[in-house]
């Protein structure tokens, strides 16, 4: 039925980009064709959404608790509803328990609680309910893809064209048009030297749940895309899936690298990551296994993910000329106190990501004191620095670059206060382990307390000097990052009944430098569980009349550790040259490789019964079905 009376058909837009000589599409001799859906999900964050406010009469103050990945940005948007000004607002994002993407938007629940307070001059909140959740907050991926690889015989890619019809829900939510068409056309390349890009999206609105960014958002979409269709035009040319995709990588000394959709690719060398995958993961015995276990009757598979994402959004200028009505840049404030302790004020707010001990690195390697000496404040916008927000990988190279940056600015001035306390050259003075000495006369020192005690009392600061040891940064970066990597998925089916068992997974990731490898790491294993949900379990499906089918952990399946395996992750290291600090992000990596590995591989278990693909959720009787309907057996 139509929807609104202003979008004819549903059509909400048509987005189009195309790069490279389009004629390829016509002369390839091999074309591999493809249809692929994409399914719904629903985000299924511990903490479903919750809203406090408590208004003062008195003072005209609003403070409003909102578990929310942009606190700043909720704040801009009361202020503009309610029309109350901006500077009597107080959002504070606690210790929030997951997003996903879904909590970095603007719901009716945080308007409407924040007007009940006002108008009954009492608090007032609203808890979502879990069942309210998957009906209620913002939805995730639902695509259909008419897609078309092209090459040649000795391996080569030499174009892709994709038709995508993106289910954008009832109406927009905060990012729903810039996902299926940004994160999802410019990535269509993939890891890639893909000559020819012919893409068109068509945003489609439909009486179901509004869609927007969930992990990943828009990059598994176009991966999983490109990665299915490798894996097809490796078995079209009889060619090892390995080999099409190390022949067709950039070099090292390609980068920075440009690619058809006109983005720049910032570092990388993506066949070292596929290499040491299938070192770990043994993959000729592997595929010396498979042959046996066919031998036998058994159904194994070996699928490959190579992929690169793009993070750390980004530089806002680009963003505002592609229609984004935010910047992007990030905040961050370092203050050193008179005691010598160390507080962090960070505009990015997390939920879960380990944020207070990620800054707290940061900022403890540019002044050289402490991990422990150091508190980070996020979250509360009477507190810390405007910032936009949480999402897209993005904290540690920009919001961790603005920390990085403003202790820099700190530590500078306080090797100018050390140097006039010890009667010394600034460029004379060391900072080891709290301590600020003297090149060449280790016993003249004084420490970290020492320069913030005089910094606060100011009797004894270089001429002209300010009072005071803190700074400020805002930092907006002038590219995107693009973490890359290879994920390797080992699966048997059980030609009985179809069921999946996932028997190893092997995840080689490069996010630039590791500041911290244990919550690096930690990042990929969830990435990973929730790539596995989607490729086996997950799906919101709805009815004719738009009833939702999935509304309850009874019918929408999640992954939890009993199904999942032990992940052997490891990680090469090529630094971003677009940050200081050379990161590029991590939180989105596994829920990108994850699902076109898992899924390659099932098909790779089945290739020999004919089956050429499958699409996801690859519950079992999917896959039993696909079995029978080739009619064949083991």
């Amino acid at each position: 039925p139509q929807l609104h009376d202003n979008v004819p058909g549903n059509a909400a837009f048509t987005w189009d980009l195309a790069g490279g000589d389009q004629s390829v599409f016509d002369t390839a001799e091999v074309k591999v064709p493809l249809r692929l859906v994409n399914q719904r999900l629903v985000s299924n964050f511990m903490e479903t959404r919750g809203v406090l406010a408590q208004w003062n009469a008195l003072t005209g103050e609003l403070t409003v608790w909102s578990s929310t990945q942009i606190p700043h940005l909720v704040r801009l948007e009361l202020a503009r509803v309610l029309g109350v000004p901006e500077n009597t607002l107080r959002v504070i994002a606690p210790e929030v328990g997951g997003g996903f993407g879904a909590k970095q938007n603007f719901y009716p629940e945080e308007m409407i609680v924040a007007a009940l307070s006002m108008r009954l001059n009492q608090p007032v909140k609203w808890i979502e309910a879990r069942s309210e959740h998957y009906v209620a907050t913002t939805h995730g991926r639902d695509h259909i893809q008419d897609a078309e690889l092209v090459g040649s015989r000795d391996g080569t890619i030499l174009g892709l064209r994709v038709d995508a019809r993106a289910n954008l829900g009832a109406y927009f939510s905060m990012f729903a048009p810039i996902v299926p068409t940004g994160l999802f056309g410019l990535m269509l390349c993939g890891a890639y030297r893909t000559p020819a890009i012919s893409c068109r999206v068509t945003g489609v609105l439909t009486n179901t749940t509004t869609v927007d960014a969930y992990r990943g958002a828009g990059r598994p979409e176009a991966t999983h895309l490109v990665e299915r269709l490798v894996d097809m035009f490796a078995a079209e040319i009889g060619m090892d899936p390995a080999e099409v995709r190390r022949r067709n990588f950039p070099r090292p000394d390609q980068f920075p690298y440009t690619t058809a959709t006109g983005v720049t690719y910032d570092s990388g060398d993506y066949a070292t990551a596929l290499d040491k995958a299938l070192e770990a993961v043994g993959y000729q015995q592997l595929r010396q296994e498979q042959a046996r276990a066919r031998a036998q009757g058994r159904l194994m598979g070996i699928g490959i993910c190579s992929f690169v994402e793009v993070c750390g959004a980004g530089p806002s200028a680009a963003l505002g000329a592609a229609g984004a009505g935010i910047g992007f840049w990030e905040a961050g404030t370092v203050r050193v106190l008179p005691t010598g302790k160390v507080t962090v004020y960070t505009g990015s707010s997390p939920h879960g990501q380990g944020h207070e001990t990620t800054f707290a690195q940061v900022a403890a390697d540019q002044l050289r004191v402490p991990v422990e000496d150091i508190d980070v404040v996020h979250g509360d916008t009477a507190k810390v620095p405007f910032g936009i927000g949480t999402f897209a990988s993005r904290s540690a190279a920009v919001g961790g670059t603005a920390v990085a940056m403003s202790a820099g600015k700190v530590r500078d001035k306080a090797v100018r206060i050390a140097a006039h306390l010890l009667e010394a050259a600034p460029e004379d003075i060391e900072l080891e382990s709290g301590a600020f000495s003297v090149r060449g006369a280790p016993g003249r020192s004084v420490t970290w307390s020492d320069v913030g005690l005089q910094a606060f009392l100011a009797h004894r600061l270089p001429a002209g000097m300010e009072p005071g040891l803190e700074a400020s940064t805002f930092y907006d970066p002038s590219n995107f990052t693009w973490p890359f990597g290879t994920h390797v998925c080992v699966t048997e089916v059980d030609p009985q009944t179809g069921q999946v068992k996932v028997l190893r997974y092997v995840a080689v990731d490069d996010c630039g430098t590791v500041i911290n490898p244990m919550i690096a790491d930690g990042q990929v294993h969830g990435g990973i569980t929730q790539g596995l949900g989607q490729a086996l379990y997950e799906g919101a499906e709805y009815d004719d009349n738009g009833q939702l089918l999935t509304g309850s952990m009874l019918d929408y399946v999640v992954a939890t550790s009993e199904q999942a395996p032990t992940y052997e992750t490891s990680h090469t290291f090529t630094p971003s040259p677009v940050n200081p600090l050379g990161v590029k992000g991590i939180g989105e990596a596994g829920t990108i490789a994850a699902s076109p590995a898992v899924v390659n591989s099932v098909v790779d278990a089945l290739s020999h019964l004919g089956v050429r693909h499958l699409d996801m959720p690859l519950k079992p009787e999917r896959v039993w079905r696909a079995m029978q309907t080739k009619g064949a057996t083991p």
